[in-house]
């Protein structure tokens, strides 16, 4: 008897469908079939609401959804996403459904590895918000405001293009050294985890941490149980 698991997609589709393949192969590695449940979000709507301030509204958009999965089936809902984390207060007070945050396997790992200052790689309200205080006992150091920018963009760029570009990555491989470097950071969290689509922690070319590989290893354990 496995766990029924609902997936919030759409926000991104290139994030969705990393986490649905990487889901897919874990369960099939270790001898059962996920039941999976998923439902499609748009992304667009939801930065609108987050760019506007409109948290309660995001909130409410995405329990929608989570209600839907509820329904469907799924005893647990997942957002394949770091940004809409912003409301995850509010979205858990919505619902029913208990929910895999993205926060709390990154902490663990945090934990584990005895790892204290750090970075953030996603989009711009990710790495101003810091993960909204969610991090206990970790130093969450910023980019300066044009590295903030550069990174922002490249990760728009994968949003609206699903690919990867050659010179962002390489320019967010330059800014994670000065990082390393200037600031004292000992790892960068791929916080963003369409960020998939352009390097993980093998290829990064920096210590980086994956966020989305930690989350997923989290729902493939929920879903085995």
């Amino acid at each position: 008897m496995t766990t029924c698991v609902g997936i919030v997609g759409g926000l991104g589709v290139g994030a969705t469908v990393h986490y649905y393949e990487r889901i897919a192969a874990a369960c099939r590695t270790r001898g059962f079939t996920p039941d999976l449940v998923i439902v499609h979000a748009d992304v667009e709507h939801g930065q609108s609401l987050i760019r506007a301030g409109r948290l309660d509204a995001l909130a409410d958009y995405i329990v929608g959804f989570i209600e839907r999965l509820g329904r469907a089936g799924a005893q647990w809902a997942v957002l394949p996403a770091v940004t809409p984390h912003i409301a995850i207060a509010e979205i858990v007070r919505r619902t029913r459904l208990p929910l895999i945050n993205i926060v709390d396997p990154i902490a663990a790992e945090l934990r584990r590895r005895r790892v204290r200052r750090v970075a953030l790689f996603g989009t711009v309200f990710t790495m101003e918000g810091s993960l909204w205080g969610q991090l206990k006992d970790v130093e969450i150091v910023k980019p300066q405001p044009d590295e903030l920018a550069l990174i922002a963009r490249a990760y728009q760029a994968i949003l609206d293009t699903q690919k990867a570009d050659a010179d962002d990555a390489a320019a967010l491989r330059r800014i994670a050294a000065t990082l390393q470097q200037r600031d004292g950071v000992e790892a960068i969290l791929l916080a963003g985890t369409d960020l998939a689509v352009m390097f993980d922690e093998q290829t990064a070319g920096f210590p980086a941490i994956d966020v989305a590989r930690l989350h997923i290893d989290a729902i493939v354990e929920r879903l085995a149980s």
